[in-house]
């Protein structure tokens, strides 16, 4: 497992529970992945290191969480010599490195998107065209906001794309593809902004839930033809097939369905509200699709909801926060719920905090309803000075749903 954040917890906890599982790795993981792994000082952009690293300890999967690596091409460099890996080269995985190519491969393919605009003028979004850690989307509805929106982001460098204001609901959908089919997973929302009712800047995430009201099967598979496959046919006909996970951010207008952007990697927050719910063995699922070769057409997923809520401490949007004592959390985990490490660190058998997004706190019920109170009421056991946290996850779904 390549990657140190709660994405990467969710997943080796998931991946550690397969019986194809003789040992799990992680480079370089962090204190809750060291309780079910074995962590290693490797970082995840060091294609090097972790070459020599899969050939030391005969690894037979490599999977690759966080995108920076992916578009550096660390994939590339293990598939060359011949180690399987669960994640696209760098030429596919452009599809979240840089959003005008994303855009060429969307008109190629037929993929309705986001008007792009020549001018800009409120209302409308600035985008950042390269990785930006989720913090690269400007919305921009008065000029005050566009002034400020195009000041951040072209502090952030690189190009800058304007798009047209979408209006709507937002949807995360996630597919597993062998570079020719997708499979999907269960469909997710994601709460982006940093305080309560979407206000505040955009962040890497603070929350999500699964499944989302009115996204059942028939409409999950409407949105794969409409928007996976032919962005999968339109890579491979390149010559850059997409082995990984092709998760699409979209928007649900009155005119119909939108593409806002492609990932190129398990999303995060998501992840952690998708997975509590499988009722299938992920681990062969992933080695199929390094494989090239991915049967049936379904992940079976539990009548569950989860719902996970993103504790974030001070300066959650610059450099984060380091060395804080984190208390409460083996009592949130002894309430039921699950408590994914996104930036901790430990020191003498002390818990601390060692990065922006701090833990990843997850409750799973009958319903939305239930996974929320399972959730908030872990989030009440765990405290450390500057601790914040959105308090409205999910709650216009418990709404829609009650």
């Amino acid at each position: 497992m390549v990657g140190s954040g709660g994405r990467e917890h969710a997943l080796a906890w998931m991946l550690a529970q397969s019986e194809a599982c003789d040992e799990l790795h992680a480079a370089p993981g962090n204190p809750g992945i060291a309780e079910i792994g074995h962590c290693h000082p490797v970082r995840a952009e060091d294609g090097e290191g972790l070459l020599a690293f899969c050939g030391e300890h005969e690894i037979d999967l490599v999977v690759v969480g966080p995108e920076a690596p992916l578009v550096a091409g660390v994939a590339d460099q293990l598939r060359h010599a011949g180690v399987p890996v669960f994640g696209p080269g760098a030429a596919a995985a452009r599809i979240e490195g840089s959003k005008t190519f994303a855009k060429e491969v969307m008109a190629a393919a037929g993929v309705p998107t986001a008007e792009r605009l020549a001018v800009a003028r409120p209302p409308c979004v600035v985008k950042v065209d390269g990785l930006a850690a989720g913090k690269g989307v400007f919305v921009c509805r008065t000029q005050a906001e566009l002034d400020e929106g195009l000041r951040s982001a072209s502090a952030l460098g690189g190009q800058l794309l304007i798009e047209e204001l979408l209006e709507g609901e937002e949807l995360s959908l996630l597919a597993i593809c062998d570079g020719q089919s997708a499979i999907p997973l269960a469909p997710a929302q994601d709460f982006k902004r940093l305080e309560d009712g979407d206000r505040g800047p955009n962040t890497g995430g603070m929350g999500s839930y699964s499944p989302v009201p009115r996204v059942g099967p028939s409409e999950v598979e409407e949105l794969l033809d409409a928007v996976h496959r032919p962005v999968l046919r339109e890579l491979s006909r390149r010559g850059t097939p997409f082995v990984g996970v092709l998760y699409a951010g979209l928007m649900l207008t009155d005119a119909g369905t939108r593409v806002l952007e492609f990932n190129c990697r398990f999303g995060d927050p998501e992840t952690q509200s998708i997975l509590p719910r499988l009722d299938a063995d992920l681990l062969p699922v992933l080695e199929a699709a390094a494989a090239g070769d991915l049967r049936g057409d379904e992940i079976a997923t539990g009548d569950r909801a989860a719902v996970t809520v993103v504790l974030v401490g001070a300066d959650p949007l610059d450099r984060g926060d380091r060395g804080t004592p984190i208390d409460g959390v083996e009592d949130a985990k002894a309430s039921g719920a699950l408590v994914f490490h996104a930036g901790t660190a430990e020191r003498s058998g002390r818990l601390l905090t060692n990065g922006r997004r701090i833990l990843n706190v997850t409750g799973v019920g009958v319903d939305v309803g239930a996974a929320r109170a399972a959730a908030y009421e872990a989030v009440g056991r765990i405290s450390f000075a500057g601790m914040h946290y959105r308090t409205d996850i999910a709650a216009n779904a418990e709404a829609r749903v009650g």
